[in-house]
């Protein structure tokens, strides 16, 4: 609505007398009012006579102020129409298409503040010394996502093997479900899912279980599929699934994974302290010295 009849005003502003520039003004600040707001009650509102109203509506291009409001009433619709669907396409991030890029970042960091606090309130403390001292014991740890949870699950790869733990991640459905089938007591075996539907999570999940390991679920829904076969769920939110939201909810799942790192970490500091020690030696070749790091011309300094 802005991007149009807004604009357009503001295009032809310096064109309007002194009297039609109020009722300019007036529809640009009060542009949902014009819905169900009569010619008359206009006029009195920017206290201008109705002729001046209806030479501004015809400055700007309408032949009459009937036409004028239906054109208004059409573009609020379809601005209401874009909010519903920048709500739907990504998690409680209204884009609609008329923010300031500058203001971006300051949205995304309060919506993701609101989905932390959310995730908190469906974590059991309980629950999670328990996926702790499950991960902590356990033989081996095999990990199973797909597609957008990869993301989540590398991450929880990569810290655990820092820790020292025997751990694994596939996310090809076939082997999968070998790894799963090969699981015994003793074993973990966790899966990564936004929606909790994953066919080939969920699978795998549910064989790793009737294998006998303890299973445990990343998920944000607390009722979905996948949670019937897990011993443990760690859920982010309880918001419907939309399309998009698993690209924002790696947020939050990826905040998890660091609450399993610390946890374990501060459920035995000292050893596993060690175990970082020793690895952080081993990978350290992987980083350039200080004197040998390009300069910004790529030379060597």
């Amino acid at each position: 609505m802005e991007r149009e009849i807004g604009l357009w005003i503001k295009a032809h502003y310096g064109e309007l007398r002194p009297s039609e520039k109020k009722v300019a003004d007036y529809i640009l600040e009060h542009m949902e009012e014009l819905r169900t707001l009569s010619i008359d009650r206009l006029a009195v509102l920017c206290q201008v006579s109705q002729p001046t109203v209806m030479r501004t509506i015809r400055a700007l291009g309408y032949d009459g102020y009937r036409d004028f409001r239906y054109a208004v009433i059409e573009q609020l619709a379809q601005r209401d129409r874009r909010k519903e669907e920048g709500f739907r396409a990504m998690y409680g991030y209204s884009l609609t298409g008329e923010e300031r890029t500058e203001d971006i970042p300051a949205k995304i960091a309060a919506v993701t503040g609101k989905m932390a606090d959310e995730m908190l309130k469906n974590i059991s403390g309980r629950t999670f010394c328990k996926v702790i001292e499950t991960l902590g014991r356990a033989r081996r740890v095999d990990l199973y996502s797909v597609e957008n949870s990869n993301v989540t699950a590398q991450d929880l790869l990569t810290k655990l093997l820092y820790l020292g733990l025997d751990c694994r991640h596939f996310d090809d459905g076939y082997h999968q479900r070998i790894s799963a089938g090969s699981l015994r007591e003793g074993d973990a075996a966790v899966g990564v899912s936004y929606s909790g539907n994953s066919r080939d999570t969920v699978e795998a999940v549910k064989m790793a279980k009737k294998a006998g390991a303890s299973t445990i679920v990343i998920t944000n829904f607390q009722n979905s599929l996948i949670t019937r076969y897990a011993d443990f769920v760690l859920c982010t939110s309880q918001e419907q699934a939309f399309y998009g939201d698993a690209i924002f909810s790696r947020t939050t799942q990826l905040m998890i994974v660091d609450m399993i790192y610390m946890g374990l970490l501060a459920s035995d500091y000292e050893r596993y302290i060690r175990i970082l020690t020793r690895n952080s030696r081993i990978v350290r070749d992987k980083e350039y010295p200080a004197q040998e790091r390009p300069d910004e011309k790529g030379k060597r300094v």
